[in-house]
């Protein structure tokens, strides 16, 4: 009996196991992946394991694949992985295993960008700070220090992967994988080096040997076997093909939404739009598209780049908190149903080409047996018209395509939206408008006799701080001799903010945006006789993400000056400066739930005059399962934590264009949740009024019930 139970089992693992099979061999051609001997056209979503949570992964892998996906796509985030040089992270949001092993356990594949340059909006491009001090390095060409370190990460996740069994070769999900990411953005500015840096990524990555394909994206000279991909939203119509005519056209990137800013409006496309081009892409051979977000998540921490707010492709099928963003999530639901309905004569028919008019144009697929699919194509904007097809009458909308499984019957139109849009329900739960339910700590300011780090120069910021801090204190001791009482204070900067004190007392902030590199501060001050204390606080919202010469980019103060007319001025740039990295409140981690004794915290004060100021307090977790927001549209700059844990940065006194805060609700999730005695801290710079925070659920609601539900929440 044991010998057959012994023969059972081992029958069993050559089966499926989880709907993927064993030692399953995953090749292509021209025409498309193949994975156990079968083509694929393949719906992707991209999905950040850190972006969200491990109690969330379950619920979005689940309405991915209901929405019609069979791969989730994912970057693996070195700077969370890697710390410090050969010290590794790979615990609960970062637990890269447990989530592609969750993925896996739902019968989806995985396509792993390991980059490790990732981009993404993310903070340093996904670049650990350690590497910038790194002797002799230079980011992303044929540089021998950057080269050790890059195969070595790549090396440790691609191990990582096959001894946890998880590419396809081993009955894993994993059927791609990514190396490098849109280089060719930079490529011109290393000149030959480029073109050596980019041969060797590929011959490193593909001799690690995972049997499954390595692409690279945006990178038309992807050296054979890697497959070169199209990122953008129109690759049915911006690709200019695969390289070889033994590789497939694959969309790594369809962007359903773009990155938001600060200062900046969202970006809204269509669920009509998304529809075209990916049908668009589908009729012109293309076999594998991937939604970038499928689901954005959060930036949680300080994990943002540049400029970028903390909520990410909220616009995407899925919005921050996990939740359906209809239409677009149930129209590309049905759009992927009829692909995969017709696929395999999608698959092996010949495609044949033909136009229908000034603006319309068709695409057939026909098999020897007569199985046929067409596509009707309308490209004009403005208005619909009516095609001949095979002796019968089409009428298309503007700027739409009709899918015809059979060559005849329309079973879908990109334009036509037959999903009833929803819209989200803010439910307030909690207020905190009480001037007891708060308490408060200063920050201190400190002078230039505070400081330990000097120097006779302006530092640069990043080098400075090491990525440890959004913050960097410029002080110096300066003595007045000058004519006039009240010089103007001219700073420069390339950093994102900057806020100044004249012996302690706040004189006024600016700050730059996404768009330039650098920014004006010009105060009028007040100069005592005798010594005076100059104090800045440089702050940086996020690194920069992207761009050739990462490691020499300069950030920090360019210059400071104190001018009483156009001919007489103190420069002040080349003094001597003392520095301190952060906030004394982040030195003495006030965020954590357990303070120490040196934390001293009163009773809420003037909070329209106050700056650089830590509040405090707590809440009980909303009943029930839905998503928790904070609302800190009363707020003014700053940095909120949950029970230790940050939620990300907040901005919420930098303004669109139509005088709103970029983001005002900010993600809770509920794992970061007690069931009662949550602490609330917020770090404000300065503006923010605490009284008027509140505690939210978010749900959403067919636009069709939003009468029968009154009275009504408020609704964004």
């Amino acid at each position: 009996m044991e010998k057959w139970v012994a023969l059972v089992m081992l029958l069993v693992s050559w089966k499926i196991r989880e709907g993927f099979v064993v030692n399953a061999e995953v090749t292509y051609d021209g025409r498309s992946l193949i994975i156990d001997g079968h083509r694929n056209i393949l719906f992707s979503g991209s999905i950040h394991y850190p972006r969200s949570t491990p109690q969330m992964w379950p619920d979005l892998i689940a309405k991915a694949k209901q929405g019609g996906l069979d791969v989730i796509q994912t970057y693996v985030f070195w700077n969370l992985h890697e710390p410090q040089p050969g010290e590794y992270d790979f615990s609960d949001r970062y637990d890269l295993v447990r989530f592609i092993k969750e993925i896996q356990a739902q019968g989806l594949y995985v396509c792993l960008r390991i980059g490790p340059f990732i981009e993404s909006e993310w903070t340093y491009g996904g670049f650990p700070f350690w590497l910038h001090d790194v002797p002799g390095i230079v980011y992303r060409t044929d540089n021998e220090p950057f080269k050790f370190y890059m195969q070595n990460f790549t090396t440790k996740i691609v191990n990582m992967m096959k001894e946890e069994g998880l590419y396809a070769s081993q009955g894993g999900p994993i059927i791609l994988s990514q190396i490098e990411n849109e280089y060719q953005n930079i490529q011109k500015a290393f000149g030959p080096a480029a073109s050596r840096y980019v041969k060797w990524a590929a011959s490193m990555a593909v001799g690690l040997n995972t049997s499954v394909p390595w692409i690279m994206c945006k990178q038309t000279d992807a050296p054979d076997p890697v497959i070169n991909t199209c990122n953008g939203m129109r690759c049915g119509e911006t690709f200019t093909g695969p390289n070889s005519p033994n590789k497939p056209a694959l969309w790594t990137e369809n962007w359903t939404s773009f990155y938001q800013v600060y200062g900046g409006l969202p970006y809204i496309r269509s669920a009509e739009d998304i529809a075209f081009h990916v049908t668009l892409f589908i009729a012109r051979n293309g076999s594998y598209v991937n939604y970038y977000m499928y689901h954005g998540g959060t930036n949680f921490g300080r994990t943002a780049s540049a400029y970028v707010i903390t909520g990410y492709y909220d616009q995407a099928p899925l919005d921050e908190y996990g939740l359906f963003r209809q239409p677009k999530w149930g129209h590309l639901k049905q759009l992927h149903a009829v692909i995969k309905s017709c696929s395999t004569t999608l698959l092996q028919g010949a495609q044949r080409n033909f136009s229908l008019g000034q603006l319309q144009e068709g695409y057939v697929f026909e098999e020897e047996n007569g199985e046929c699919v067409a596509f009707l194509i309308n490209n004009d904007i403005k208005n619909k018209v009516t095609v001949q097809f095979r002796n019968i009458s089409y009428e298309l909308l503007p700027k739409s395509i009709s899918i015809l499984p059979d060559c005849q019957n329309v079973t879908f139109n990109t334009a036509n939206v037959n999903t009833t849009s929803n819209r989200r329900i803010i439910s307030p739960k909690q207020n905190f408008s009480s001037v007891d339910d708060w308490k408060q700590f200063q920050d201190v300011i400190p002078n230039f006799d505070d400081t330990s780090l000097r120097s006779n120069s302006l530092l640069e910021q990043m080098n400075t701080t090491k990525d440890k801090s959004d913050y960097l204190w410029y002080t110096l001791r300066l003595e007045h001799n000058l004519s006039c009482s009240e010089p103007t204070l001219s700073v420069q900067s390339a950093a994102h903010v900057a806020h100044a004190f004249m012996n302690n007392i706040y004189i006024g902030g600016e700050h730059g945006n996404h768009d330039v590199k650098t920014f004006s501060l010009e105060l009028p001050v007040t100069v005592n006789e005798g010594t005076n204390n100059l104090s800045i606080l440089s702050v940086m919202v996020g690194l920069p993400d992207s761009g050739a010469f990462l490691e020499r980019r300069f950030t920090g103060l360019i210059s400071v000056e104190l001018q009483c007319s156009e001919d007489e001025s103190l420069n002040l740039t080349n003094s001597t400066w003392g520095y301190q990295v952060g906030l004394l409140g982040e030195q003495l981690q006030v965020y954590k739930e357990q303070n120490n004794s040196d934390i001293r915290w009163s009773q809420l004060g003037n909070f329209r005059e106050q700056t650089l100021v830590w509040y405090k307090t707590t809440f009980d977790a909303p009943e029930g399962d839905e998503p928790v927001a904070l609302d800190l549209s009363s707020m003014g700059k700053g940095e909120a934590w949950v029970n230790g844990q940050s939620i990300g940065r907040y901005w919420v006194l930098f303004h669109d264009s139509k005088g709103q805060p970029s983001q005002s609700l900010y993600h809770v999730p509920r794992s970061f949740l007690k069931d009662s005695g949550n602490v609330l801290v917020l770090v404000e710079e300065g503006g923010g009024n605490p009284l008027g925070v509140s505690l939210n659920t978010v749900s959403v609601t067919d636009l069709q019930d939003k009468f029968s539900k009154l009275p009504f929440p408020s609704s964004v």
